[in-house]
């Protein structure tokens, strides 16, 4: 009867799944309290909302990034999400002493995120999220011409910065604040007149890519530190229909001998 009003009252999906769930979970606690003799709540069907599923950016659009954000203060940080997929979390943690540029290799062992109203440094978000990744030119060049950059604003003549700290972080030392590198990515967009994707799509769009080039998924997995294959894998559904089409054609050609 409550699902029924909520759904007359014109109450969207999600909102009517949260009561639901809210309701269930107060329920069942009174249950195991013994204050009722059952969860009705769990007999009620609730309709899941749909995923809102947006596609990635294709190799055109990647590449229109790409050339946007060339000679701009934050060319590596976007560049360094699109080809690496990193979290936003881990890019916010990411500090100097993680990059080893004589290794050409990244390590990524932290996040950040907001957490009780302050900024604090996490760990990742799962054991295989703690990874070593190797750093393919562009983003090598992008990270030492950013570190260039730091130095020319707080180095000395004679006396260069040493890289410690946060990547990029904030001028007074403190790490980025992940909500604010959403809203950069949002104003990029704008900008540059850039498909509108969330900025966890351009790690969708790392696992889209290297998968479309034939990149087995065990690599693509440990690259963008899934846990589980079935993450990378599910991901691939979001190639868009001209890779599907040179792989149906492939087929085709395949098939004709």
């Amino acid at each position: 009867m409550m699902i029924d009003q909520l759904r007359k009252d014109g109450r969207l999906p999600r909102s009517i799944q949260y009561v639901h769930a809210t309701l269930r979970a107060a329920l069942e606690h009174a249950y195991r309290e013994e204050l009722v003799s059952r969860n009705v709540a769990k007999l009620v069907r609730v309709e899941r909302p749909a995923p809102k599923e947006r596609e990635p950016l294709s190799v055109e659009e990647a590449r229109k990034l790409l050339a946007a954000v060339r000679g701009e203060r934050l060319e590596a940080l976007w560049v360094v999400l699109l080809m690496l997929g990193l979290r936003r979390s881990e890019a916010c943690g990411l500090r100097w002493e993680h990059i080893d540029f004589e290794a050409r290799t990244l390590r990524i062992l932290l996040s950040v995120q907001r957490v009780d109203g302050k900024l604090r440094e996490l760990p990742t978000k799962t054991r295989r999220s703690n990874r070593t990744v190797p750093l393919p030119p562009r983003c090598l060049y992008a990270l030492a011409d950013h570190h260039s950059r730091l130095q020319r604003r707080h180095g000395e003549p004679g006396r260069p910065w040493p890289p410690v700290g946060y990547v990029f972080g904030t001028r007074h030392g403190t790490p980025l604040e992940p909500r604010n590198l959403t809203r950069m990515w949002s104003e990029l967009c704008e900008r540059h007149s850039i498909r509108v994707v969330p900025l966890h799509g351009l790690r969708h769009t790392c696992v889209s890519l290297l998968l479309a080039m034939g990149t087995h998924p065990r690599i693509v997995m440990e690259i963008v530190g899934h846990s589980a294959m079935e993450m990378t894998m599910n991901i691939y559904g979001h190639v868009n229909l001209d890779t599907q089409r040179r792989a149906l054609n492939d087929l085709d050609e395949e098939l004709s001998g």
